[in-house]
């Protein structure tokens, strides 16, 4: 005999072995698919950010849980009948999507101890001893599971691993300053809970209650800034399908009244940039970064050497969600600045000790240096009140720029042309802006008093 011949025969036992282990897996495989919920041709994870009409359109369609189960013949799995068990009968998401969830986490409990929708039609649950807290009856004639006698059993995440998942996602998606406020209020907040609760245990009265002790103890502003927190960690986990929805929506926002810088008068600007010029020339650079490239201070705060480029008269700045913005550099602005060719690109352009050195400091803390800086150089010689800060030159230049162009354009034009340089998104976002500055008055109206 060959050995040709005795290697084939090696292999076509091999392949024989393997065929027969297939057909065996095959056997082995789950005998249905796991049962889903079709919720009217939409994604419910994104149903908050559905417009109402989209939102109405879904809940006219059906909603219904559907799977498949595999056929004893063709050993392929084989779609069944849809089980609607009167859930369109519900006028809300929340209701319709609770029920419906309730139904299929019975169902998948039911095929998982081996029911069988061929041939069983009434049935008790396929368990040798069901407890109490499990029993169900699905009424396949009428593909439905006859919810008064579902008692399912809670898998919901605890207030802490709710949390910690939100969290997590939450960092991935802001910046670093932004997530340490953020994270912040939402551990007060869990402390006044017990984390080894359901997150479900966390109902509207629950909030209002955390929410209403925060308003005694110090202001509406900061009682609305932890609902918005709480709100945007909710919608997370809704999101996620950890929780059915954002119950924080429901909650109203208080009537505040905000902060306001106020805008420096000429001969005040003036003044400040005359004194900066001797006694503090490297604070003075910084602001005219918040008077001529209109950031905020914090934005100037996260400038790097690199970010500057005089040759194309860029600036490339870094948004709080971590997207980068390029606005162009003013001639005015590249006046006033010195030859930074030498400098460490990778160092940030302001620092205590002057432009491009090193520092190692949190943003918060580079913010916070700048802050205190102009208070010491600038408002105690001034004799300034709270209600004036560095800010306040962003909108001292802002309302000087839209007063120029409106001296040769109309509102609208000017307005357009200001979006530009200030780098709000919208119109609204930019005529609220002004109307909070003041930006525009009237003419002199004393002839129509005569």
């Amino acid at each position: 005999m060959s050995k040709i011949f005795i290697h084939l025969q090696k292999v076509h036992a091999t392949v024989h072995d393997l065929q027969f282990n297939a057909f065996k897996n095959l056997l082995k495989k789950k005998n249905f698919s796991t049962p889903k919920i079709s919720t009217g041709g939409v994604d419910i994870s994104q149903w908050s950010k559905l417009s109402e009409a989209e939102k109405k359109n879904a809940l006219t369609k059906n909603w219904f849980i559907y799977y498949s189960f595999r056929d004893s013949e063709t050993c392929n799995l084989k779609r069944m009948p849809n089980i609607k068990g009167g859930a369109n009968r519900l006028k809300t998401k929340s209701e319709r999507w609770n029920y419906l969830k309730t139904l299929r986490d019975a169902l998948e409990f039911l095929l998982e101890k081996g029911f069988n929708p061929y041939t069983d039609n009434d049935l008790a649950l396929l368990n040798e001893n069901p407890s109490e807290d499990k029993k169900v009856i699905l009424d396949t004639a009428n593909n439905t599971v006859l919810p008064q006698q579902i008692e399912v059993e809670n898998t919901s995440m605890t207030i802490k691993e709710a949390f910690d998942f939100a969290l997590k996602i939450k960092k991935n998606s802001i910046s670093d300053t932004s997530y340490k406020n953020f994270e912040l209020r939402i551990r007060k907040f869990k402390k006044s809970l017990d984390e080894n609760q359901p997150i479900t245990f966390i109902t509207k009265k629950v909030v209002n209650d955390y929410l209403n002790e925060i308003l005694n103890d110090t202001s509406a502003r900061n009682r609305n800034n932890s609902r918005t927190d709480l709100s945007s960690l909710f919608q997370v986990l809704e999101d996620n399908e950890i929780i059915s929805e954002n119950i924080i929506k429901k909650i109203n926002v208080l009537k505040s009244n905000p902060e306001r810088n106020k805008t420096y008068t000429p001969e005040m600007q003036k003044d400040i940039y005359d004194y900066l010029e001797i006694n503090d020339p490297l604070l003075l650079l910084f602001i005219k970064f918040v008077c001529y490239n209109y950031l905020r201070p914090v934005e100037v705060c996260r400038l790097k050497v690199k970010d500057i480029d005089i040759v194309d008269k860029k600036l490339y700045l870094k948004t709080k969600n971590k997207k980068v913005k390029i606005k162009i550099i003013p001639q005015i602005l590249i006046d006033d600045l010195p030859d930074l060719s030498q400098l460490n690109p990778e160092n940030y352009l302001f620092t205590p000790i002057g432009l491009g050195n090193e520092w190692e400091a949190a943003e918060n803390n580079r913010r916070d240096n700048f802050s205190k800086r102009f208070k010491e150089v600038v408002k105690e010689p001034f004799k300034l009140g709270i209600d004036y800060g560095m800010y306040s030159f962003r909108h001292t230049f802002i309302t000087k720029l839209y007063r120029e162009l409106r001296k040769n354009h109309s509102q609208f034009e000017t307005k357009s042309t200001l979006m530009l340089i200030t780098g709000h998104s919208t119109m609204t976002a930019l005529d609220k802006y002004l109307r909070d500055i003041d930006a525009e008055l009237p003419e002199d109206y004393s002839d129509l008093l005569k």
